[in-house]
């Protein structure tokens, strides 16, 4: 099996690779740094090296599997099972629809799953809409048909989220939304914390980091395998979704060798990083493709080397939302005045938390805090979203260990008035040890990619145009900006500052190929890391001439 997707993948490869020498023949010279430069016209070194090696690539990540169902295409169909009208919604913009089109969701759930309708209009929502049963729907008329008017933010709803970490912080500036796509009984553990004041961990192992029990042990492991050895796969069956969990030893080498290791992470001095060591052990969910004995097939390779110091296990989780969806409508919060950093009340968007294989599609958020989020998400697909309206903290926002989601045809458009005092605008954000994302044909008239510390690492941006007037952001305690194979592929950049997008001199053994020339203003980027950051950067002032153009589609012909 192993043998036959290898001999696929090459030739699959060789042939994207001709086609992007045949596309960009006599269109110029490239110009490379670093080691290998020298490449022909316009099909980088990088791309020649990642195609003999595409899943130990040292620079560039495999990201060709992100997303619903493996990247797929084409999006879960599921037949109409309630219309929100049947339930008690009405379209005429002043009775609170939210109870009937939870009532609407929550009877496709007991039925096993189907499409709610909303025809087109207005219906206003005085509360979050709760898309928390697995196989769902939630589907609009089109994002130009269907509105949602949110009258309410969470902290009128739900009541004041602090942070865990201390401060007078709003979580709601980080975390929740008006549309919020989680299961069930996690949905309303958190509220219960938060209603508490026991500031929560949010992702796949509840409250406290303590609802999951061990499965089994795992040999160790090299990044990129498709197959691993378990001590026992009785209890594994294919289909299954599990978690791989690797804990970190006394020497930080988990946290270093995310960084793709070498003397710079080893120096780094890692012990009072506490927020970042919070967020160890790293955990990943993936599904299991087969079982043979002790071998086991997943449906991704391996992101990270499995070594037994790191303690190796496969475990178990808080069950998953699966197979559900969010379509064709736009929310549209109530327009205030957006808050002071980190204060926001939280008039956000549509968050998918602790959600797996799920998706939003063709759906515009307004007036909004912050946009969309991607909370201990991993393996879904944001397609034609849009943020518009008076500006937002978080456009989009990844975080929590989040992995393996594809963000693409996203637009970001510019405020509608001007940024008030002590506001913060960050623009596609990734954080928390969230790894192996995607952002791809993007149009970024506003914000920044925000690297928001916290060691995320092996993410991809692909074919984006960005008026790059965003900042980072990340408190100290969080660690590094970068961690290795992060990629930065065909960015056109409209106003020529350089900061979180030309990262040769910022990121440890990651990539910057095809942007335009830029220059430091504004924020300027220190490195984490002291030493040769083994980065390379080839096709400098030449985002229209790289090929291929977007290294996501790419990956994905594969």
């Amino acid at each position: 099996m192993s043998m036959t997707r290898r001999g696929l993948l090459g030739s699959a490869i060789a042939v994207a690779a001709d086609a992007g020498t045949a596309w960009a023949a006599g269109s110029g010279t490239a110009r490379a740094a670093g080691p290998g430069a020298g490449s022909s016209a316009d099909t980088p070194v990088l791309w020649r090296e990642f195609r003999r090696t595409p899943f130990t690539h040292p620079q560039i990540p495999y990201i060709g599997r992100a997303g619903c169902r493996g990247g797929a295409v084409r999006l879960p169909r599921r037949p109409t099972v309630a219309d929100v009208r049947d339930f008690g919604a009405v379209a005429d913009g002043t009775l609170d629809s939210a109870p009937a089109i939870n009532r609407a969701i929550a009877a496709a759930g007991r039925a096993g799953g189907g499409t709610v309708t909303i025809p087109p209009g207005t219906f206003r929502i005085d509360d979050v809409i709760r898309l928390d049963r697995s196989n769902v729907i939630l589907k609009g008329a089109g994002s130009g048909r269907t509105t949602l008017y949110a009258t309410k933010n969470l902290t009128e709803l739900i009541g004041v989220y602090g942070s865990r970490y201390g401060g007078d912080k709003s979580g709601w500036s980080w975390a929740g939304g008006l549309i919020w796509l989680a299961p069930k009984a996690r949905w309303a553990s958190l509220v219960a914390a938060i209603r508490a004041k026991a500031w929560p961990f949010e992702g796949w192992t509840g409250n406290r980091r303590d609802e999951w029990r061990p499965l089994t042990a795992v040999a160790p492991a090299r990044r990129g395998s498709w197959t691993i050895t378990v001590t026992d796969a009785s209890s594994l069956r294919p289909g299954a979704l599990v978690l791989l969990r690797l804990a970190d030893d006394a020497d930080h080498t988990l946290l270093e060798h995310m960084c793709g290791g070498g003397p710079g992470p080893e120096a780094y001095f890692w012990d009072d990083k506490t927020k970042l060591t919070s967020y160890v052990p790293y955990e990943w969910p993936v599904r299991i493709a087969g079982v043979r004995g002790r071998k086991v097939t997943l449906e991704r390779p391996l992101p990270l080397d499995v070594r037994p110091e790191w303690s190796p296990q496969l475990t178990t989780h808080v069950p998953e939302l699966t197979g559900s969806g969010v379509e064709g409508l736009t929310l549209e919060a109530t327009e205030t005045p957006q808050q002071p950093h980190l204060l926001d009340k939280g008039h956000n968007g549509v968050v998918l938390q602790c959600a797996y294989d799920c998706w939003v599609d063709d759906v515009t958020v307004r007036h909004v805090d912050n946009g969309f989020g991607l909370v201990s998400a991993s393996a879904c697909t944001l397609r034609r979203t849009r943020v518009t309206g008076r500006g937002s903290h978080h456009p989009y926002f990844c975080r929590e260990g989040s992995h393996d989601n594809l963000v693409e045809d996203f637009t970001i458009e510019e405020r509608t008035g001007p940024a008030p005092s002590n506001t913060q605008l960050h623009g596609i954000n990734v954080e928390g040890l969230s790894s192996y994302n995607v952002w791809s044909r993007g149009d970024m008239r506003m914000g920044t990619f925000d690297s928001h510390r916290g060691l995320p690492f092996a993410n991809v941006r692909t074919d984006i145009t960005v008026n790059n007037n965003g900042r980072h952001g990340g408190d100290a305690s969080a660690g590094p900006l970068f961690g290795a194979r992060f990629t930065h592929w065909n960015i056109r950049v409209t106003n020529a500052r350089a900061g979180l997008v030309k990262i040769d001199g910022v990121a440890p053994y990651s990539a910057t190929v095809g942007i335009d020339e830029v220059r430091e203003f504004d924020q300027i980027d220190v490195p984490d890391f002291t030493g040769d950051l083994r980065t390379r950067l080839e096709c400098y002032g030449s985002p229209h001439a790289v090929r291929p153009r977007n290294l996501h589609e790419a990956q994905r012909a594969l």
